[in-house]
């Protein structure tokens, strides 16, 4: 496979009041070889990593409930609450010591090894975060916190503990929309339950 050979012509700042957004002007090399200009805008958050806890003994997962402005921009005032596994951006972390931290913070269970499965981009036509995916059991005895996000992070989380079939169900009755939630999920109905 051919990699194109690029050229950055030109970088613009746009925005950095909370991630960064530049506007780029690159020389992309073609196929037949002509230099073609093409002007893209993409945004830096950072990357990230996600998590699914799941219980085998009990047939459940952890999930979250949240609200997301950009869903509710976007699909109006009934699709603000988002439900989602466990994520957060690394801010210096490694993904393995960011997962263990959001899970702590986010659902109040302590987790010590998750297993990494794969890394992925959500978006990469315009974001450039990465999300480490990973998943990791729970017990009630790791519960060691009450969880719900940090307050000075703008966070109010809810926790759901759902059985796995009717959190699978979800995807299908379009209560559930979130991508990386729909990978973990789909990834738990081939490999765990």
């Amino acid at each position: 496979m051919r990699e194109p050979k690029i050229d950055i012509k030109e970088k613009q700042l746009l925005s950095d009041n909370h991630y960064i957004l530049h506007k780029y002007a690159i020389g992309y090399e073609r196929k037949n070889g002509e230099i073609e200009i093409q002007e893209r805008e993409i945004y830096d958050k950072g990357s990230g990593a996600a998590i699914l806890l799941y219980n085998l003994k009990q047939g459940t997962v952890i999930l979250t409930r949240q609200f997301r402005l950009a869903m509710y921009l976007n699909e109006g005032n009934q699709k603000g609450m988002s439900i989602e596994v466990c994520a957060g951006l690394l801010d210096g972390l490694t993904p393995e010591e960011c997962i263990i931290k959001e899970t702590l913070e986010e659902t109040g269970y302590q987790i010590e090894k998750p297993k990494h499965l794969y890394d992925a981009y959500m978006t990469p036509g315009a974001v450039t975060e990465k999300v480490s995916y990973f998943i990791a059991p729970y017990d009630t005895a790791m519960k060691v916190a009450h969880g719900g996000g940090l307050e000075e992070e703008q966070e109010e989380i809810e926790i759901l503990e759902l059985s796995f079939e009717e959190a699978y169900d979800m995807i299908a009755e379009g209560k559930i929309i979130d991508g990386k939630t729909i990978m973990l999920l789909q990834y738990a109905h081939q490999y765990i339950f």
